[in-house]
């Protein structure tokens, strides 16, 4: 097999501990040759000194005058002095690359920022790829690795054929559940979180810092966030905070206290001051006919709701229907609900029966989206007087006057409709509900839709409905882990206080630093282009020319310009740590606001919780959430910086621009095929077992993050061709410590993190390959490395 170069730079490259031989060209005459670096130089004073002599022919003595021999003397001495001038400069050059290449501590100017004494903790109490490197790279990527919170899996786990299953098999199950309980507290205890773990816990830093010096608006936002926190002051009020909203809303049938209240009143409501839409659901955003034409104008977008009850799509029917072997765990969680909410025990059959028999009529007008998409029901156009006569129970335009005002909308604005056969039956089953007199009591439409509120201020009740809610999720296979309470109060804040968040995160970003690295990464990423064997040179053509017109950059955001211009938006908000209850009511208020807004907007907003690039246009855009800390800190050495965040822009970019490169190149069938057989050769000196090949996918993966590592590789060195001078932690060389940073990247929660057959650090096994580019031999102790790993 064909060797695939690796493309970096070597004059910057680590040396091996093993000493090189001589640059050629610059040997000196062996006469005048220096002393071999490893030998001792008190051995030069035994050589033979040189007579000058030597070199004037005897005869010449007697017929040349005396100045003429002093002259070629003269001229002698100062082409010596020459030679040794020279000569010793190429020996100061030779030693001092060597000294600075090898891995002596001490030699590199230490960072002792805060951000670096934190980083340098962190390595200091991590596995060092390159003391271990047989326990430390074999870890696997797979689609069902757990989250990051929760660890990782055991090496070869989950790789079909992989020696560690067949390995594994003849091991007991309470020892395979120990063994993977300590790789898993490993894993949490060497990698860095992923990428939106890292943003989110960064954010709840800010939320959490003392500092009052800040705007209103931030105090506000912080104030939400501890209110949120305080877990004590929500179970102390429990569910009576909910009881008095819906007193305000005219009570229910439930309680026995109604005062039959229109159900298009409610709605409007609902949908205007909490953020909630039973029947359907509402959304703001373009027609992608007209994007593609250069088009930003927004519309009102409706869908079919999220229906609480479970739902299943029967094929042979074409409909879905409720799901059967879940409507009693159902129900019972409907039970407990009107009990927490103090419903009377003889009605409550009553009341949830209703319900449930409405959800279920409702679940068979919805159709999942593969069937909507078939079927050409998206982004449907009509004006709001066509929908109403099409669904006449909502009132249409009065709901949406509601939620927009103060906009002006008309009957004659156009919306677009992502199912109008729901819309249109869910209209005649409302109609069908109001038309049954002996329901006119009980109310069930107003019920219906105070469940959806309920479900809707779930996170601000006490953990009891929540503890409900889990349960159902449970009998319904969805046992998903508990996120910490500190991650559903960032995210609970966010959505009301993004743009407070967006400019504290944007006044904290270092925005220099940052386009630097893009702007380094992206000139990287095209000479690896050029690089590359191409099937054809169309393909090629085409990739570049759309890679040319691309304009790398910091994607920020211009909504707000002012702490006061913040601080107006939310002046309406107390945002006081009190209620959490009511903080959360206003939330949902901001939420709507937000949405009024995004309908008059003509650009897109930066979104705050964004960890990976977006196309726009012709503009690649990098959100400021990728560059935070343990991540990216301007304080870094460069080497930390590149070898983790560099390497994830690359790969970012490599996702995005070149999706079906597999098809397009032969090289990433070759480097995915040599990356593979390095995983083989050290796998199988660990255990014994079969052989397996890769998946195109596995192999456009392997090859997407083994050159985004050689990307991130190349423009630090370039970046220290053009500024030397880059500090260091714990006296690592400047590539070990790239290295080494790398490899606390974890393997990154992204849609192709199931195609990576191989833990991302394994892949420093390969780039140590090269020759003299680290600083130690990655063999592992206890074996012997029986032939030598190709260079891919």
């Amino acid at each position: 097999m064909s060797e695939i170069p690796l493309e970096l730079e070597p004059q910057l490259s680590v040396q091996p501990s093993s000493q090189p031989e001589p640059e050629r060209g610059l040997r000196p005459p062996p006469l005048f040759q220096l002393p071999l670096p490893n030998q001792d130089l008190s051995e030069t004073h035994h050589q033979p000194q040189l007579q000058l002599s030597e070199y004037v022919p005897e005869h010449q003595h007697q017929t040349q005058p005396v100045w003429i021999n002093h002259r070629r003397l003269l001229l002698l001495l100062l082409g010596l002095s020459l030679c040794a001038v020279i000569l010793g400069v190429i020996y100061y050059m030779h030693h001092d690359h060597q000294n600075r290449s090898k891995n002596l501590a001490g030699t590199e100017t230490s960072c002792v920022s805060p951000a670096c004494q934190r980083a340098s903790a962190r390595l200091s109490m991590t596995a060092d790829p390159f003391t271990q490197p047989c326990d430390y790279f074999l870890f696997t990527c797979g689609s069902d690795r757990l989250s990051p919170d929760s660890g990782g899996r055991q090496r070869g786990q989950g790789i079909p054929g992989h020696p560690q299953n067949q390995k594994e098999e003849a091991v007991g199950p309470e020892r395979k559940a120990q063994k993977k309980k300590r790789e898993d507290r490993r894993l949490r205890e060497d990698k860095i979180p992923n990428r939106n773990t890292v943003l989110l816990q960064y954010l709840s830093e800010i939320l959490e810092s003392k500092d009052r010096l800040g705007s209103t608006a931030v105090q506000k936002a912080k104030g939400f966030y501890h209110s949120c926190l305080d877990t004590k002051s929500i179970e102390t009020a429990g569910a009576e905070p909910f009881l008095e909203l819906i007193q305000k809303l005219g009570g229910w049938a439930v309680s026995g206290q109604w005062n039959r209240t229109d159900i298009n009143s409610t709605l409007s409501l609902l949908m205007r001051d909490y953020a909630t839409f039973p029947f359907f659901s509402l959304s703001v955003g373009r027609d992608p006919k007209e994007t593609a034409r250069g088009t930003t104008r927004r519309y009102i977008q409706i869908d079919q709701p999220d229906l609480l009850i479970p739902i299943e799509w029967n094929s042979k029917t074409q409909k879905s229907q409720a799901r059967t072997q879940t409507l009693r765990p159902f129900l019972a969680s409907c039970q407990r609900y009107l009990e927490l909410l103090g419903a009377p025990p003889s009605t409550r059959m009553i009341h949830v029966g209703t319900f449930i028999s409405l959800s279920s009529e409702l679940a068979v007008a919805a159709a999942p989206l593969h069937y909507r998409l078939s079927k050409g029901q998206l982004y449907q156009r009509m004006t709001i007087k066509e929908l109403q006569s099409q669904a006449p129970a909502i009132d249409w335009l009065g709901c949406l006057q509601a939620t927009f005002h103060p906009l002006p909308l008309t009957e004659d604005d156009h919306v677009l409709l992502h199912n109008l056969p729901y819309m249109v039956q869910m209209s005649r089953i409302i109609g069908n509900w109001l038309n049954r007199h002996e329901l006119r009591t009980s109310g069930p439409l107003h019920t219906y839709m105070v469940f959806n509120l309920l479900h809707t201020l779930m996170p601000a009740l006490d953990s009891r409905f929540s503890e409900t809610q889990k349960n159902l999720s449970v009998a319904l296979g969805k046992s998903e882990g508990v996120a910490p309470r500190w991650r559903d109060c960032v995210l609970e804040t966010e959505r009301g206080f993004d743009l407070v968040l967006t400019d504290l995160l944007k006044r904290r970003t270092a925005h220099r630093e940052a386009e630097e690295i893009i702007q380094n990464i992206f000139t990287s990423f095209k000479s690896k282009l050029r690089k590359l064997k191409w099937t054809n040179q169309t393909s090629l053509q085409l990739v570049m020319k759309k890679v040319h017109s691309l304009i790398p950059r910091l994607w920020t955001t211009t909504e707000i310009s002012s702490e006061a211009e913040l601080d107006l938006l939310y002046s309406e908000v107390t945002g006081g740590p009190q209620s959490f209850f009511s903080n959360y009511v206003q939330l949902l208020s901001l939420w709507q606001k937000r949405r009024r807004k995004l309908l008059t907007e003509q650009t897109e907003a930066a979104d705050i919780l964004s960890v990976t690039p977006i196309l726009q246009g012709n503009e690649l855009l990098f959100p400021m959430g990728m560059f935070v800390p343990p991540l990216f800190h301007p304080t870094y050495p460069r080497a930390m910086n590149y070898g983790v965040i560099g390497f994830l822009i690359a790969k970012d970019i490599l996702h995005m621009i070149l999706p079906d490169i597999y098809s397009q190149s032969e090289t990433v069938h070759a480097v995915g095929e040599c990356v593979w057989a390095h995983y083989l050769t050290v796998t199988e000196k660990a255990s014994r077992g079969g052989v397996f090949s890769l998946s195109a996918a596995q192999q456009q993966e392997v090859w997407v993050q083994y050159s985004a590592l050689q990307i991130a590789l190349q423009a630090y060195h370039q970046s220290l061709k053009n500024h030397p001078s880059d500090t260091s932690l714990s006296g690592l060389s400047h590539t070990r410590l790239f290295l080494t940073s790398f490899s606390q990247v974890n393997c990154d929660s992204d849609p192709y993190r199931g195609f990576m057959p191989l833990e991302p650090s394994f892949l420093i096994t390969v780039v140590c390959a090269k020759s003299g580019l680290c600083p130690t031999n990655l063999e592992c102790p206890s074996k012997t490395q029986q032939h030598v790993l190709q260079t891919c």
